[in-house]
């Protein structure tokens, strides 16, 4: 990694491992850290949704919306930004780097992450439907 203007390489790699604390902890609140917020609205094409909780709220508290944002970060998907659709976050010349080895980061632990978070989506829907069962029965 390299230096940049606003970022030394101790600094990237701290948000390096930021980020795998974060993924690995199964997107635990507690290692959404600041200084990885900050690099996802600077440098990783994301929009800040006006602040650091504002920005867990809309991709971490529902499964739905955390597959969503994980695809971003998915070689397979072209690691396309999901709220403008392009792939110069990765791309750029200040932060390619970081960016890239935070993707490559995900890579080992995709597979289970997306099934867990599937998983969790079922779960969800499961305990909404029966709530929703519940309602109707109680309509008789």
């Amino acid at each position: 990694m390299n230096s940049t203007k606003y970022m030394s390489v101790a600094e990237k790699v701290k948000v390096l491992k930021d980020w795998k604390r974060f993924i690995t902890s199964d997107f635990d609140k507690a290692y959404f850290t600041k200084r990885l917020y900050n690099h996802m609205i600077q440098h990783c094409s994301f929009i800040a949704h006006y602040n650091q909780a504002g920005f867990y709220g809309t991709y971490f508290e529902d499964p739905e919306d955390t597959l969503r944002f994980m695809k971003q970060f998915d070689w397979d998907f072209g690691c396309k930004s999901i709220e403008y659709g392009t792939d110069s976050w990765i791309k750029g010349d200040d932060y390619h780097d970081i960016n890239t080895a935070m993707a490559n980061a995900f890579e080992p632990y995709r597979a289970d992450c997306y099934i867990r978070l599937k998983q969790k989506n079922k779960d969800i829907k499961l305990r909404q439907l029966e709530k929703l069962k519940a309602e109707i029965e109680g309509l008789d």
